[in-house]
């Protein structure tokens, strides 16, 4: 998971800090040392490290926060206010043409960099505002960049515009204007070719199409992944054809952190949207103090809320909720519940949110090494057992004998003591939730099963 890495040696640091009564001057640079070289090794830029290392001390060798009663709380919180600046302060919002008037936006970006699917994405994003958008096909240069596009914007239930064979992506653009035209597209959405490194014949033909048309927002796609490199590709970026805003790819993956940390510092321009998965609903908006708060290991309890409310069916969890309280929740409601949860991200995505977890955790462990336990040891071969199943015998768990459970456990690959004990377990949360229905809690959420 993303900033991993940087979330446990911060952590170390402010245990260090938080342990002590009272805090010398010393015990500050000691640390701020530390988070120097943390911040460093999660490849931040060195200049904004250097300026974000400075305010941090300024602030924090005062006499208030010295002789405070809690100096080392005093600490983090200055260092999750100075993040939070880092990285933009307060939220940034794509600001569209008003009313109807159609909004041009051109992505740009090296090749890889995830510019076609979240040309897609931003295009599924905006559907959600009761938005139309035109997906134009202008990578003339990618083979697969015209299909890919054509069928990502089948997927978002966008329009799509592109000319096979056709290697110049201004004629491409001038056809595409006219066909919104018609359509009544009020967002077009210019997805443009990508190279291995920045080159002159790149820039021209982005520079050719800004002149030809009217864009309102040129975005560029970063790597997460490539933290410092992606810091010098925003900034060559803007300094020749001028952008509005970025969008940070696969910050779901192993990325350091670097990018998000530096690209507003060196570039002046916001973090507008994090892609957080492979879906073409995985583009979230960029929240500067909820990401402060994921890489100081204090969760993100809003994101995950927003998660939960876009993804789970309402009526559903209705339905399921009074199952529960009647005791009549059976396995196929156990699946429904896990898809539910896979629909927010798997239970990696959700831990990273769940604010505390890291400083629970044994020794040595990160929080992905407990995501990946909990995945493969208990959830996946869980849902092996339930899928090893007759639809009958989910929906009536009181059919499972011993001739049944020995199937079940050879179809499902496991020791039939597993299939026992997840039917003991589910008995057991049945008869809880039936004789307790006010753990339920006031707003009767189930607890997915994890």
């Amino acid at each position: 998971m993303a900033f991993e890495s940087l979330t446990d040696k911060l952590q170390n640091v402010f245990k260090s800090l938080k342990s002590k009564g009272r805090l010398t001057e010393d015990d500050v640079k000691t640390a701020l040392r530390e988070v120097k070289v943390a911040l460093l090794e999660a490849d931040v830029n060195f200049r904004v490290v250097k300026r974000f290392v400075k305010s941090v001390e300024e602030r924090a060798v005062g006499a208030d926060v010295l002789n405070g009663l809690n100096p080392g709380q005093m600490v983090i919180k200055i260092v999750n206010e100075e993040l939070v600046s880092l990285m933009g302060g307060e939220p940034s919002e794509l600001v569209l043409e008003p009313g109807q008037a159609k909004t041009v936006i051109m992505m740009c970006g090296l090749q890889g960099s995830g510019k076609t699917t979240s040309a897609a994405k931003l295009a599924a994003r905006l559907s959600k505002k009761g938005k139309k958008s035109l997906l134009v096909a202008c990578d003339v240069y990618r083979p697969a960049a015209y299909e890919q596009l054509r069928i990502n914007a089948e997927k978002v239930s966008a329009d799509f515009f592109g000319i096979e064979g056709e290697k110049d992506p201004v004629k491409i653009v001038t056809e595409a204007m006219k066909v919104a035209a018609t359509n009544n597209d009020n967002i077009v959405i210019i997805d443009t070719a990508g190279r291995l490194q920045i080159d002159d014949e790149l820039m021209d033909e982005l520079v050719r199409i800004k002149q030809t048309v009217d864009v309102h927002k040129t975005l560029l796609v970063v790597d997460a992944m490539t933290g410092q490199e992606a810091v010098d590709v925003s900034h060559t970026f803007d300094e020749k054809i001028g952008i509005d805003g970025v969008i940070l790819s696969k910050l779901d993956g192993d990325a350091r952190g670097g990018a998000a940390l530096s690209v507003k510092a060196v570039t002046g321009k916001p973090i507008l949207f994090a892609g957080m998965g492979e879906k073409l609903t995985d583009l979230d908006q960029f929240y500067p103090d909820r990401m402060a708060s994921r890489i100081l290991g204090m969760g993100d309890v809003l994101s995950l809320i927003d998660k939960a409310t876009q993804e789970i069916d309402a009526d559903k969890e209705k339905e399921m909720t009074a199952k529960l309280k009647k005791g009549k929740f059976d396995f196929e409601d156990y699946l429904e519940s896990m898809n539910q949860m896979k629909k927010m991200g798997g239970i990696g995505s959700i831990l990273s949110m769940l604010p505390g977890l890291g400083g629970m955790l044994p020794k040595g462990m990160a929080m992905g090494d407990l995501a990946d336990k909990i995945d493969e040891k208990q959830l996946s071969r869980t849902e092996a057992i339930v899928l090893s199943m007759t639809r009958e015998e989910r929906q009536n768990p009181d059919l499972l004998n011993p001739s049944r459970k020995h199937r079940i456990a050879k179809g499902a690959g496991v020791d039939i003591a597993e299939v026992n004990r997840l039917v003991k377990q589910f008995d057991q949360m049945k008869k809880m939730m039936k004789q307790m229905p006010g753990m339920m809690g006031k707003r009767g959420r189930f607890n997915l099963p994890f």
